[in-house]
């Protein structure tokens, strides 16, 4: 049997028999004879071998055509065609067509966590390579902790992080670094004095060291909060309600002293703490009511004793001045008689009493 076979550019032939590569074909035409099958192949496309690769590589003229790459069973390979990426290669051994196409590639070791591979960012998040690897992001506000396999490695910045997915657990935990506030609401309290009371109390604090924070303790908020809610229950305890009433404006940084310390085991910092509110129940606010009116009475009774004893003791001191004085005395006489005179409109004069006689009594000695 004879065929007329035409490979054109850019193509290769293949001549196979009983299944083993007798010849490979370039371009030009050629007369095949005897039981003989020919299989072309385009060189712009990768080469998928008919039969295993092993055998067909032992064709010296074929393997001169062929950029072979082999991928271990950890690795993957980022294949490139004239320096564009095109496909992710797994596990396995692979052959493209040389000259036609510039064949790259980039191996990544996979079983590590860490991309030490020079790779960009921008590849890593293409579709076809996402699946490979793994993303945590850091925002410009927070703090993380990469953790393998439940162990702490290192504490990460702000940023973007990649790692390669696989069977290893990679974990970055987050903490936010700006300061925050926690409220201690409705605190059911008893004062020294055995006074029942309610406060809501509020603390601002910062995580300054994120390893204490998240590694040496468990839930840093709660046991903060715990901890502050100990501390004012202690703190009441020890002193009686108008004791308390009276120190209000300090109370707040004489209980962040007692509980510094346990704060900064926390890898927390306090910055400032107050109390919003004294809450009284009903009969004791009654009570106090009653006492601050008893006590405005009482200020107002001492007030107006002062004011009259003051009005005496001038009193006093003008009859003394006026006993001596007798010009005085008249004085205080036309005062008197000059009032009386504001207030009248007219002076009728009946009778046959002497009136201008006793007005002149009274003005002139």
């Amino acid at each position: 049997m004879i065929k007329r076979t035409t490979i054109n550019a850019y193509q290769v032939g293949l001549v196979f028999e009983k299944g083993r590569v007798t010849n490979v074909l370039e371009a030009g035409s050629y007369w095949i004879f005897g039981n003989k099958e020919v299989k072309i192949y385009e060189m712009k496309q990768s080469f998928i071998a008919p039969i295993e690769l092993n055998i067909l590589l032992q064709n010296e003229k074929l393997a001169s055509l062929l950029d072979v790459f082999q991928i271990e069973d950890n690795e993957i390979a980022l294949y490139f065609e004239n320096g564009m990426f095109k496909e992710v290669l797994s596990t396995g051994r692979y052959a493209f067509w040389k000259g036609y196409i510039e064949n790259s590639y980039i191996k990544a070791d996979v079983s590590k966590t860490v991309i030490t591979e020079n790779i960009k960012i921008a590849l890593l998040e293409n579709n076809k390579v996402r699946p490979f690897v793994r993303k945590f992001e850091v925002a410009n506000f927070e703090k993380g902790l990469l953790f393998e396999n439940g162990t702490f490695v290192k504490e990460v910045q702000a940023g973007t992080y990649y790692f390669w997915n696989n069977a290893i657990k990679v974990e970055i935990k987050n903490v936010d670094t700006r300061q925050q506030q926690m409220e201690i609401s409705g605190q059911e309290l008893l004062t020294k004095d055995k006074a029942t009371l309610r406060i809501n109390f509020f603390v601002r604090y910062q995580v300054i060291d994120i390893v204490k924070a998240l590694v040496n303790n468990k839930e840093f908020e709660k046991q903060l909060y715990i901890v502050m809610q100990l501390a004012i229950r202690a703190f009441v305890s020890s002193f009686t309600l108008d004791e308390l009433l009276t120190r209000k404006e300090t109370i707040s940084k004489e209980i962040v002293a007692q509980v510094t310390n346990k704060i900064n085991d926390l890898g927390l910092a306090v910055a400032d703490a107050g109390i919003r509110d004294v809450i009284l129940p009903g009969d004791m606010k009654e009570i106090m009511n009653q006492v601050l009116v008893a006590e405005k009475k009482a200020q107002a009774n001492s007030i107006m004793r002062r004011e009259e004893t003051a009005a005496m003791r001038s009193m006093l001191n003008t009859a003394k001045l006026m006993e001596d004085n007798e010009m005085l005395w008249k004085l205080k006489e036309m005062e008197y008689v000059e009032k009386i005179a504001d207030r009248i409109g007219q002076i009728t004069i009946s009778g046959s009493g002497n009136i201008i006689g006793q007005l002149k009594e009274i003005f002139v000695k």
